[in-house]
C-alpha cells in the first residue's frame, strides 16, 4: 500500500512540474493557448484561442491563467484600435472596462503585477492617440496608489514609466528624481521581480540628465556598464561608451564600438539606435559638413542631436553645434505651441453645460405637461390625486434649481478656464520675448561670420563667436530657471545631502560663470583657509546657488573685481558663502523684493525674473539661507548660509 502512495506522490508532483515549465508558471495547455491567443492579438483568430484560455483556466482553478486571460482581452482591444486615427467614445470606453476588468481580478487573485501592467498599456494607449497629457495623469495616479499601497513592486514599475514620461518631455530635474528613487528601492528590496531585473537602463536615463561631457554623465556611463547583463544592456552601454570616446577624441576606441553597435541587432531596439548618428559623427572627424536641419528631423532622441553638437565643438565645428542647438529650440518652440490642454477643458465644461441645459428644457417641458394634467382631471381625481401631482411639481422645481445652480458653476468653472487659458497666453508671450532676444543675437551673428572673408578681421570674428556662445547659454538658463521652478511647484524638487568639499564647489561654480565676465573685471576665489573643508550637503545645489550669484555680479559690474570668500567664523555651525562686487548695487529698499519671481530691477536686462527666486527656495530646502547684504556699500554682496551638519529634515 505505502509502494502505491508513493509511486502516486510521484506521479502526482511530475504531473505538477510539468504544468509549471513555462515562463508565466501557469498549468502547460493554458500557456500554449496563452501563446496562441498573444500571436493573434488584433485579428479574428484570437478569440477562440482566448475562449480557450480562460475554459481551461477555469478548469483546472489556474487563477493566474484566469488574470492573464483579462490582459490579454485588455491588449487585443487596444492592438485592434492602435490603427484608430479617433476613437470613438464607446471605443474609450471599451478599452476602460477591459482594464476595469484585469484590475479587478489581479486585486482578487493578488497578482499585482498585472495590475501595473494594465495601467501601463492604459497609459500606452491614450499616449499613441495624442492624449499625453491624460496618460501623465494615469501614471502619476498609479505610481500614487502604489506609493500609499507601500507596494515595493508598485513603486518600482510606475517610477519607470514616469521616467520615461519626463524624459520624452525633456524635464531632466524631475527624470533625475524619478531615477533615484528607482535605484533606491532596486538597491534595498527583498522582491525577487524588482531584484531580478538590470539598473542597467536606469543608469544610462541618469546620464542623460546631466550636461554632456560632464563627470557625472560619464559616471554613470561606466556604473550602467557594470550593471549590464543582457545583450539589450550590453548593447545600449556600447552605444553611450561610443559617446564618451567621440567627445575624448578617442577615434581608435569609437570605431570598434561603432562597428558592434551597427553591427547587432540589439541595438535597433533601442530609442536612441540611428545609423545616421554614427555617419554623422565619422563625417565631424573626417572634417566633413553635417546637415543640421536633416539630423534634427531625423534624430527622434534630443539628446542624441546634443551628443553631436557637442562632438562638433570638440572638432572645431562651432558653427555646425550652434545650427543643432538652434533647430532644437526650434523643434522646442513647435512643441509647446501644440499645447492646447486649457482649450480642451474649456471645451469639455462647456459641452457640460450644454447636456445640463438640455435635461433643464425637458424638465420644464415635464412641469409643463403635468400642470396641464392637474387641470383636466382636478374635475375627476380626489384630493388624494391632487396632493401627489402637487408633490410632484415640488419635486420638479428643486430639480430645475439643483440644475440652475450646477450651470451657474460651470458658468464659473468656465470664467476659470477662460482666465487660466489668458495667463498661459501672457506667459507664453513673454517667453517668446526673452527666449528671441538671444536667439536673434545668435542669429545676427551668426550672419555677420558667415560674409566672405576679409569683411571681418579674425578678432572681430572671435568677438561674434564669443557674443554667440555667450547668448546660447543666456537661452539655456532661461529654460533651466523655468523647469527647476516648474519642480519646486510640484513638489518634486530634491535634496540629495553628501560629502562635499569646500573649495571644489567654488572653484567648480566660479569655471561655471567666468566667461561671463564683462572686459576689465576680475573674478578671484579667497577661502578661510587654503586646506580641504569636507561637510555634508548637496553639493550640486550649493554650486547652482553660486553660479547664480557670479552670474548676477558679472551681468551688473562693468569694472572692478567680483570676489567670492567662505568662513565657518561668521555664523557658528554654518557655513557661508559670499559674493561681493564693485557694480552698481541694489537699493536697500529693494533688498527683499529681488528675491521674488519674475522680479527684474532692469525690465531691459536679460533673465526670467526666477533665479534669485529660486535660490532661496533652494535654501530653505537646505536649513540655510540667502541674503542681501544691504551694510555692504561697494557694490553688491549676497551671502549663503548652510548648515555643516544638518538635519535629516534639511
Amino acid at each position: 500500500m505505502k509502494k502505491i502512495i508513493v509511486a502516486a506522490l510521484a506521479l502526482f508532483c511530475g504531473f505538477a512540474l510539468q504544468a509549471q515549465n513555462n515562463p508565466y508558471e501557469i498549468d502547460d495547455a493554458c500557456y500554449r493557448h496563452f501563446a496562441n491567443s498573444d500571436l493573434t492579438l488584433g485579428t479574428a483568430e484570437y478569440r477562440a484561442h482566448a475562449d480557450s484560455l480562460l475554459d481551461r483556466a477555469q478548469d483546472v482553478g489556474d487563477k493566474k491563467a484566469e488574470v492573464l486571460y483579462y490582459v490579454q482581452e485588455l491588449k487585443d482591444i487596444t492592438r485592434r484600435l492602435a490603427a484608430v486615427e479617433n476613437p470613438t467614445t464607446a471605443d474609450n470606453m471599451a478599452v476602460e472596462e477591459a482594464k476595469d476588468m484585469v484590475l479587478r481580478m489581479s486585486e482578487k487573485y493578488d497578482y499585482m503585477q498585472y495590475y501595473y501592467y494594465a495601467l501601463e498599456i492604459l497609459q500606452n494607449y491614450y499616449y499613441n492617440h495624442g492624449q499625453k497629457s491624460v496618460a501623465m495623469r494615469l501614471a502619476e495616479d498609479a505610481h500614487e496608489y502604489a506609493t500609499r499601497k507601500h507596494d515595493e513592486f508598485g513603486v518600482w514599475y510606475t517610477s519607470k514609466y514616469l521616467i520615461a514620461l519626463y524624459r520624452e518631455r525633456e524635464d531632466y530635474i524631475t527624470t533625475r528624481t524619478y531615477i533615484r528613487q528607482a535605484l533606491e528601492q532596486h538597491e534595498r528590496s527583498n522582491d525577487r521581480n524588482i531584484r531580478r531585473q538590470s539598473p542597467c537602463r536606469l543608469y544610462c536615463d541618469l546620464s542623460d540628465t546631466y550636461p554632456v561631457g560632464s563627470d557625472s554623465m560619464y559616471l554613470y556611463i561606466h556604473k550602467a556598464e557594470k550593471s549590464a547583463t543582457t545583450r539589450l544592456d550590453s548593447a545600449r552601454v556600447r552605444f553611450y561608451l561610443a559617446v564618451e570616446h567621440a567627445l575624448k577624441r578617442e577615434e581608435t576606441e569609437y570605431k570598434a564600438l561603432e562597428e558592434q553597435c551597427l553591427g547587432d541587432k540589439a541595438f535597433y531596439r533601442m530609442r536612441v539606435a540611428h545609423p545616421l548618428f554614427f555617419e554623422s559623427v565619422d563625417s565631424l572627424m573626417a572634417g566633413e559638413d553635417v546637415d543640421p536641419k536633416m539630423v534634427v528631423d531625423t534624430l527622434v532622441s534630443s539628446r542624441n542631436v546634443k551628443f553631436l553638437a557637442n562632438i562638433a565643438e570638440v572638432y572645431g565645428n562651432g558653427r555646425l553645434a550652434f545650427e543643432l542647438e538652434k533647430q532644437l529650440v526650434i523643434r522646442l518652440e513647435k512643441n509647446l505651441s501644440k499645447v492646447g490642454l486649457a482649450n480642451l477643458e474649456e471645451m469639455n465644461a462647456h459641452l457640460g453645460n450644454t447636456v445640463l441645459s438640455e435635461n433643464l428644457l425637458e424638465k420644464e417641458r415635464d412641469l409643463a405637461r403635468t400642470t396641464t394634467v392637474v387641470f383636466i382631471l382636478l374635475a375627476v381625481l380626489l384630493l388624494a390625486i391632487l396632493l401627489f401631482l402637487l408633490a410632484r411639481m415640488a419635486s420638479l422645481r428643486r430639480s430645475k434649481k439643483k440644475d440652475e445652480a450646477m450651470i451657474a458653476k460651470l458658468r464659473e468653472a468656465n470664467e476659470t478656464v477662460r482666465l487660466a487659458n489668458e495667463a498661459k497666453t501672457r506667459f507664453v508671450q513673454n517667453m517668446s520675448h526673452e527666449v528671441r532676444t538671444p536667439l536673434n543675437a545668435i542669429v545676427g551673428f551668426s550672419q555677420l561670420l558667415s560674409l566672405p572673408d576679409g569683411a571681418f578681421s579674425n578678432e572681430e570674428k572671435e568677438e561674434f563667436s564669443k557674443h554667440i556662445i555667450n547668448n546660447t547659454r543666456m537661452l539655456n538658463m532661461l529654460l533651466d530657471d523655468i523647469l527647476n521652478a516648474s519642480s519646486m511647484d510640484k513638489g518634486k524638487y530634491k535634496i540629495t545631502l553628501e560629502q562635499g568639499e569646500v573649495k571644489a564647489m567654488c572653484e567648480a561654480a566660479i569655471s561655471s560663470a567666468e566667461h561671463r565676465l564683462q572686459p576689465g573685471v576680475t573674478m578671484q576665489f579667497k577661502p578661510e583657509s587654503e586646506g580641504e573643508y569636507w561637510f555634508r550637503t548637496d553639493p550640486g545645489r550649493v554650486q547652482q546657488i553660486l553660479v547664480n550669484f557670479l552670474t548676477n555680479a558679472c551681468k551688473h559690474t562693468q569694472q572692478g573685481t567680483i570676489t567670492l570668500t567662505t568662513s565657518t567664523m561668521a555664523r557658528p555651525g554654518f557655513m557661508t558663502f559670499a559674493v561681493e562686487d564693485t557694480g552698481c548695487g541694489v537699493p536697500a529698499d529693494q533688498a527683499e523684493a529681488i528675491f521674488d519671481r519674475f522680479t527684474k530691477l532692469n525690465e531691459y536686462a536679460q533673465g526670467t525674473g526666477l533665479g534669485l527666486s529660486i535660490c532661496r527656495e533652494i535654501a530653505d530646502r537646505m536649513g540655510g539661507r540667502v541674503w542681501l547684504d544691504t551694510s555692504y556699500t561697494g557694490g553688491a554682496r549676497f551671502v549663503f548660509e548652510v548648515p555643516i551638519d544638518p538635519t535629516p529634515a534639511a
